[in-house]
């Protein structure tokens, strides 16, 4: 099993419109015992940036920004365990009914959720929540028609019981639409400074020869940039952008609120002495594209230069890190939110950031 692995976060800027979105997002994750994990996570994201953490270990929902304080009331942190610790418990009770429904009683099984709002500058809302079993999506709501949707058979006897709850229905609807983006707005008031920052990425190139031929490996790391949104490709003669041969890593994030990209280029002798090679980075920081050419003279990393195994290390050990902050297992990135099992949510608190999502079992 992978030590740590960790959640896509959805980039927070509509390229293709240039409208700016800012999101509200909380990610559940539940694990089955013996992992050496906690067995439940709850993290709260702004955009790119963490705002909370829970866990079962320590019991307690906890600022992860300064500026967060200062948007809610002295009573915030105690009313939120609280609601949290309702949830870990139906989590942990659902981790055992859908393991038992989907016959796969043995191992390592995850219950995740994914839940909140999106608010673009021109007004446009968007609400998503939905549940995965096993990094898979397991149910889905439309807000919208107040139903849910099954991907997968095992699912569908929730989604009867919970298109059958209207009531509740109407109640995410009303934490999605008009709570979620509430608090949304009023966390961009006081964080902005730390939202809207930008932070360029650096660049380093390095090679090795790969294992079991005579090509060889050419990693672009880039680091250190914020947001979270960057485009990084290999470029061949300066023109022709490369996926052949290319394999791309996850953004994940440094300890010290940035972020980090990977991709491997495999070049093959022939093609290394026909070819110039280019690694291209675009971000909302840069004032014009990064092109870093690779020089194949360059001291490759097994002749006492940093080696790709270092970095990949570092990078696990982010990521490691990341599995504590953020919570446990990757999921697909997708539009929508994400829930779990059958369970029905308890009524909203008032004054809390977090849906009313205490669950009943499956």
């Amino acid at each position: 099993m992978l030590r740590a692995v960790v959640l896509a976060i959805l980039c927070c800027v509509h390229a293709e419109s240039g409208t700016r979105t800012h999101s509200l997002r909380f990610f559940y994750t539940g694990v089955s015992e013996g992992t050496g994990f906690p067995e439940f996570t709850a993290v709260g994201m702004v955009d790119d940036v963490q705002i909370n953490y829970y866990d079962s270990v320590k019991r307690k929902a906890v600022p992860k920004q300064e500026w967060v304080n200062k948007a809610v009331d002295p009573d915030f942190w105690s009313r939120n365990t609280q609601i949290i610790i309702n949830t870990e418990q139906n989590f942990k009770v659902n981790i055992g009914i859908l393991t038992q429904r989907f016959n796969q009683t043995g191992g390592v099984h995850t219950v995740q959720r994914m839940y909140g709002c999106e608010l673009d500058d021109d007004g446009t809302k968007r609400g998503f929540f939905q549940d995965g079993f096993d990094g898979k999506d397991f149910i889905i709501f439309d807000k919208d028609t107040l139903t849910w949707t099954a991907p997968v058979m095992q699912a569908v006897l929730t989604k009867h019981k919970w298109d059958a709850n209207r009531a509740w229905g109407q109640q995410q609807k009303a934490y999605l639409e008009e709570t979620c983006i509430e608090w949304l707005q009023k966390y961009v008031q006081y964080g902005r400074e730390t939202l809207e920052r930008r932070v360029p990425p650096a660049v380093t190139l390095l090679h090795r020869k790969a294992r079991g031929s005579a090509d060889t490996e050419v990693l672009c790391h880039v680091t250190g940039f914020f947001p979270r949104a960057v485009e990084v490709t290999w470029v061949r003669d300066g023109r022709d952008h490369l996926e052949e041969g290319v394999q791309s890593g996850e953004v994940l994030p440094n300890q010290d609120g940035t972020y980090q990209l990977r991709k491997i280029l495999t070049v093959s002798p022939e093609e290394q002495g026909r070819h110039s090679y280019s690694c291209q980075v675009d971000h909302v920081s840069l004032d014009q594209k990064i092109m870093k050419e690779w020089d194949p003279n360059m001291r490759s990393s097994s002749d006492g230069g940093p080696p790709i195994g270092i970095i990949a290390g570092v990078i696990v050990g982010v990521l490691a890190l990341a599995a504590v902050i953020i919570g446990l297992v990757v999921w697909k990135k997708r539009q929508g939110g994400a829930q779990k099992a059958d369970y029905s949510k308890a009524p909203s608190k008032e004054g809390s950031d977090t849906s009313s999502d205490t669950a009943a079992n499956a």
